[in-house]
């Protein structure tokens, strides 16, 4: 499916064919309708397993006293308030979203926790971020690039921000690697809008979360992708095999 930005281009919005210019106002939508419930219901819909992965890519991270971390994507801020003690008051994070409703929430939690003296908060758009050239030792994406329109541009700008030696980590829902778990979580995730229309009233933009889950590209494309984007020595680690998958990809020193 073309990706490309341009009037006349279609791009996916789940398993729909949309206009591109329109899937960012319909993804835009989605995101406002579940800001307030949003961490509640990955709770339910990962059983408490996505602590256990955010916790393993900060472990990936690489991340020092002094850093500057984009947190992009960033929404609730549950990475934000995790990099915040890293960093230290010398270092920076950026919590980053296009979403103006998760932004609200995600810099109402940085204020409850006494962590604004280091996260600064930001709406931007992941393929055009306005920020100077060689500005970031890390950036993390979670759960956030199947989202985007132009992934690839999303990458290519993603590289341009980041510092040299610095790395990019992708976290993200995958494909599984055995047919038992691959059956048994397209089950699972078949409860989700359910889960969504009990817990957040809205079953539809649970739906497109399935979806675009099962629209995006799998571990070996997504690494082609960033290797064709810039970032180099990449590879990827499979979680719960393959449910989801941490891509790390670095810019050349």
């Amino acid at each position: 499916m073309n990706e490309n930005n341009s009037a006349s281009e279609t791009t996916h919005f789940g398993y729909e064919t949309v206009p591109v210019a329109e899937k960012e106002q319909r993804v835009g939508q989605v995101f406002r309708s579940v800001a307030q419930r949003y961490d509640i219901m990955n709770d339910l819909m990962s059983l408490g397993t996505h602590r256990l992965m955010k916790r393993f890519t900060i472990e990936l991270s690489g991340l020092r006293k002094g850093h500057r971390v984009l947190d992009l994507a960033g929404g609730t801020g549950d990475f934000s308030l995790r990099f915040s003690p890293i960093v230290g008051a010398e270092g920076q994070v950026v919590l980053a979203d296009i979403n103006e409703a998760m932004l609200a929430v995600g810099r109402d939690r940085i204020i409850d926790k006494g962590a604004n003296y280091n996260v600064d908060v930001a709406q931007v758009n992941a393929e055009a971020l306005p920020f100077a050239d060689d500005t970031f030792d890390c950036i993390t994406i979670a759960y956030g690039l199947r989202n985007v329109t132009d992934k690839d541009a999303a990458l290519r700008s993603m590289l341009r921000v980041l510092k040299p030696g610095g790395r990019v980590l992708v976290l993200e829902f995958s494909k599984p690697q055995n047919e038992i778990v691959r059956k048994g979580y397209d089950a699972f995730s078949k409860l989700w809008p359910l889960a969504g229309k009990v817990i957040a009233n809205d079953s539809a933009s649970y739906q497109y979360l399935v979806e675009s889950i099962r629209m995006h590209p799998d571990q070996e494309t997504l690494l082609a992708m960033m290797q064709e984007a810039g970032l180099v020595d990449c590879k990827y680690h499979n979680l719960m095999n393959g449910v989801c998958a941490i891509h790390v990809g670095f810019k050349a020193a």
